[in-house]
């Protein structure tokens, strides 16, 4: 991270610290990357006031939610300049903040929940937003205003009004009517109490500000910054997590191959790496992930079946991926919340089933039909009947006889019969070593073998 600084005035012990940085993309991950390196920075160089940026039509709740509740835990004042567009996401965050400042022709609202192809997301998504935005608006509390004798006390920022920039069926006289989402212009946000002036520029935010001697400091990003905001995306971590299992399956499935295992390996580095920097992702969390891993490949090869070591496995793992998402101490999770935590679980279940949706695909498409499984596959069937002999024929005529399973089978491994080894396949689950098996079958040069039963 690294920042440039201009002044108004010369150097002097009255001169207020001004931190700026700015929001001029859409919110998500490198948003809130970018935010909280901005408030530590802020708070290293005892920065009197933060001053926000903005200009954006929007983004994803959740960093929203989190921009927001830094903004309103923040020791340091924070104020917005909304440079034309504060929407959606953009709303919620410039309400959260101490002081909101517009330029003439700029706007602020429509703050209702959309998904990626702008339709309206279902009421229980409109609901937690509801919420959020009105006890946003509540914070702020109450102005007093004294007439007379008479005293009362008016919200300083209207969470009803707030509410209006998410449900259209609220009624607001002179405000909003039913079936429209609030959006307020410039001046419409003064007269509302969202909005404490126009500006046209920082220096103008200031003045209005009462500020009269002051330093900028500007937050600058790192190439590192946005790398780590990609890497952060939930999108991109659900794509990693399948990645993750989906390399796994398929190194288990053909060992020795090793390109599903760098791939899974490459994936787990990239999911743990920035949540690790970041002092999400503990050692203990990355740990379990490991012993996850190694109960499930003792599942596989040591144990055959799907017993404690297998599920154990597979709880520590998706238990490992979902705690380094999340800001826990041990086991303590009073700062996390539930939202945050099913928020997290979702990105791993997510990632987890789509791995499994990719396995099936892949097993069936891969070296099948595809374009990709026909250049690298062999298509054409040699059959017997045809004439064609790659092994042995005589195979065929050990169809029927018992041989002793010589090592695991899970499902092809080896069999023994009057002392020779050959190549088999269990038809159904594991086969332990020194079982008793039938021969069932012969096909396209494989012997398929069965359990005797005792």
């Amino acid at each position: 991270m690294s920042f440039q600084v201009y002044a108004e005035t010369a150097d002097s012990a009255s001169v207020t610290q001004v931190y700026t940085f700015k929001i001029f993309r859409e919110i998500g991950s490198t948003s809130w990357i970018h935010t909280q390196e901005a408030f530590k920075e802020a708070e290293e160089i005892g920065a009197d006031m933060v001053l926000l940026h903005m200009n954006t039509y929007g983004g994803q709740v959740v960093f929203a939610d989190s921009i927001r509740t830094k903004i309103l835990n923040s020791d340091i004042p924070v104020h917005v300049f909304i440079d034309n567009n504060a929407a959606s996401a953009g709303a919620l965050i410039s309400i959260a903040c101490d002081s909101i400042y517009m330029r003439p022709g700029a706007n602020i609202g429509a703050a209702t929940v959309v998904n990626q192809s702008g339709e309206k997301m279902p009421d229980k998504y409109q609901s937690y937003m509801r919420s959020t935005i009105r006890a946003t608006a509540e914070a702020h509390g109450k102005d007093t205003i004294v007439s007379g004798k008479d005293t009362t006390y008016v919200w300083r920022r209207d969470p009803h009004i707030a509410e209006a920039m998410v449900d259209e069926s609220i009624y607001i006289e002179n405000v909003i009517d039913t079936g429209k989402i609030l959006t307020f212009t410039t001046l419409e946000a003064i007269d509302n109490g969202f909005c404490e002036g126009q500006a046209n520029n920082i220096e103008e935010v200031l003045k209005k500000l009462k500020v009269k001697e002051y330093k900028i400091t500007a937050f600058k990003p790192t190439f590192y910054d946005g790398l780590k905001g990609f890497l952060s995306s939930p999108i991109f971590q659900g794509i990693l997590i399948l990645v993750i299992m989906g390399g796994i399956y398929f190194e288990l499935q053909t060992p020795g191959v090793g390109f599903p295992l760098i791939a899974a390996i490459t994936a787990a580095v990239l999911y743990f790496a920035p949540l690790y920097i970041d002092g999400l992702a503990a050692n203990w969390e990355i740990i379990i992930f490991i012993i996850g891993l190694v109960l499930i490949a003792l599942e596989v090869f040591v144990i055959p079946g799907f017993g404690v070591a297998g599920v154990s496995g597979v709880v520590l793992v998706i238990s490992g991926l979902t705690l380094s998402l999340l800001d826990n101490d041990l086991f303590n999770f009073d700062a996390v919340g539930f939202n945050k935590l099913l928020e997290a679980l979702g990105i791993v279940l997510s990632g987890i089933f789509g791995s499994f949706l990719a396995i099936i695909y892949l097993s069936k498409k891969l070296i099948g039909s595809s374009t990709f499984g026909a250049k690298i596959a062999l298509q054409t069937e040699e059959n017997i009947e045809l004439g064609y002999i790659g092994v042995e024929a005589s195979l065929e005529e050990l169809v029927g006889e018992e041989a002793i399973a010589f090592t695991v089978l899970r499902p092809s491994g080896k069999i023994e019969v009057d002392d020779e080894q050959y190549d088999a396949v269990a038809e159904t689950g594991y086969i332990d070593k020194g079982t008793r098996v039938k021969i069932t079958r012969f096909v396209h040069g494989q012997l398929y073998v069965m359990k005797v039963k005792e």
